[in-house]
C-alpha cells in the first residue's frame, strides 16, 4: 500500500503542475482571434483548430523561458520571433500583396523586401503582445509557480508535436486558399530574422541585471497605462492613413513602453501584480476594439455584438480572478 501511494503521487502532482499549461494553450487563441474581434463567438469551434498554432507556440516559448531562468524580455522577443514564423511562412502576409484581398502591403511600401511597414510593424505587435505575452502573463499570475516550469518531457513533446501540427495545418489551409509562395530569399530572411531574435532572447536572458531599490507607480496606474498606451497604438494602426508615418507612430509608442517597462521592472518593488496590470490593460484594449472590428466569418451583426460582450466579460473575470490568486499565492 505505501509503495502504491508513493508512485500514484508524483502523477497526481505531475497532471495539476501540468494544468496551467493547458490553461495557456487555449487561452492564447482564444484572445489572439476572439477577444479581438477576428472571429465571431458562433464560430468557436475554430478554437480547436488554432490552440495548436497559438497555444503550442506560447507554452513552449513559456516553457523554455522559466526553464533558462530568463524574465520577460526573453518571453517578448520569442514572441517577436513566433511573429516573424506565422506571418512569414504559415499566412505569409508580411510578403503577399494580395493577402485576404486587401492590399496591405500597398501603405508604406518597401518594394527591395516586398513587404509593407505599416502592416509588419502592426501584425507583428498584435502577435508579440496579445497572442503570446499577456495569456502568459495572464496564466502565470493565476499559478502557485509563476517562475517554475510546468512540464516534463513528455509534456513538453506532446506540446512540441502539437505547435508542429498548427504550423503544417495553417500553412496548408493558406495555401488551399491562396497559392501565393514567397520567395526563396524572402524565407531565408525570414529564417534569419528568427535565429537572430532567439538568439538575442538567450543573451537577455542570461545577461539580466540585478534589481535595484526605488519606487514604481501603484498598480492602478500601471492598469490605466497600459490600456491607455495599448489602445493609443491601437487607435493609430487604424487612423494615420500615410503608411510610413503609421509605421513610425507605432514603432515610436512601442519603444517608449519597453524602455519604461524595462526600467521599472528592474526595481526590487516591482511585482508579478504589476506585470498583470500592465498586461490587463493591453487586453481591455482588445476587449474595446472588438467592437468595431469586422469579423473575418460571416455572423449577425447582433450575434457578433454578443459575442464580443461575453469574451469582455470573459477577460475581467480573469483579471479579477489573476489579481486574487496573486493576492492569495503572494506577490513578487
Amino acid at each position: 500500500m505505501t509503495n502504491t501511494n508513493v508512485v500514484t503521487a508524483p502523477k497526481h502532482s505531475s497532471v495539476k503542475r501540468s494544468l496551467p499549461a493547458l490553461g495557456l494553450f487555449f487561452l492564447s487563441p482564444l484572445v489572439a482571434e476572439f477577444l479581438l474581434g477576428n472571429i465571431p463567438i458562433s464560430a468557436l469551434f475554430a478554437l480547436l483548430g488554432l490552440a495548436p498554432l497559438y497555444g503550442g507556440g506560447a507554452v513552449l516559448i513559456r516553457e523554455l523561458v522559466r526553464r533558462r531562468g530568463w524574465g520577460y524580455p526573453s518571453v517578448v522577443l520569442l514572441a517577436l520571433a513566433y511573429g516573424v514564423l506565422e506571418e512569414g511562412v504559415t499566412t505569409q502576409s508580411l510578403f503577399n500583396p494580395n493577402y485576404v484581398d486587401q492590399h496591405l502591403l500597398s501603405p508604406g511600401h518597401i518594394g527591395f523586401l516586398g513587404m509593407g511597414a505599416p502592416w509588419t510593424v502592426f501584425v507583428l505587435g498584435l502577435h508579440t503582445i496579445w497572442s503570446i505575452t499577456v495569456p502568459i502573463v495572464l496564466v502565470e499570475s493565476m499559478s502557485r509557480r509563476p517562475r517554475e516550469p510546468w512540464l516534463g518531457k513528455i509534456g513538453l513533446s506532446v506540446y512540441g508535436a502539437l505547435f508542429v501540427v498548427g504550423i503544417i495545418a495553417t500553412t496548408a489551409i493558406q495555401l488551399g486558399m491562396d497559392s501565393f509562395v514567397a520567395s526563396p530569399a524572402q524565407f531565408a530572411g525570414v529564417a534569419v530574422a528568427i535565429v537572430a531574435l532567439v538568439f538575442l532572447a538567450a543573451r537577455v536572458g542570461r545577461r539580466a541585471r540585478p534589481r535595484t531599490p526605488g519606487t514604481v507607480p501603484p498598480v492602478w496606474v500601471l492598469a490605466v497605462a497600459g490600456l491607455v498606451v495599448s489602445s493609443g497604438w491601437m487607435v493609430t494602426s487604424d487612423a494615420v492613413k500615410n503608411g510610413w508615418l503609421g509605421a513610425a507612430l507605432m514603432l515610436a509608442i512601442e519603444i517608449a513602453a519597453a524602455v519604461v517597462l524595462v526600467h521599472f521592472s528592474r526595481r526590487t518593488s516591482w511585482t508579478q501584480k504589476r506585470t498583470l496590470a500592465v498586461a490587463g490593460g493591453a487586453m481591455l484594449t482588445y476587449a474595446w476594439h472588438a467592437f468595431p472590428e469586422k469579423p473575418v466569418f460571416d455572423a449577425p451583426h447582433s450575434t457578433d455584438l454578443i459575442g464580443n460582450a461575453v469574451f469582455a466579460l470573459l477577460a475581467v473575470a480573469l483579471l479579477i480572478s489573476a489579481t486574487i490568486r496573486r493576492d492569495k499565492f503572494g506577490d513578487s
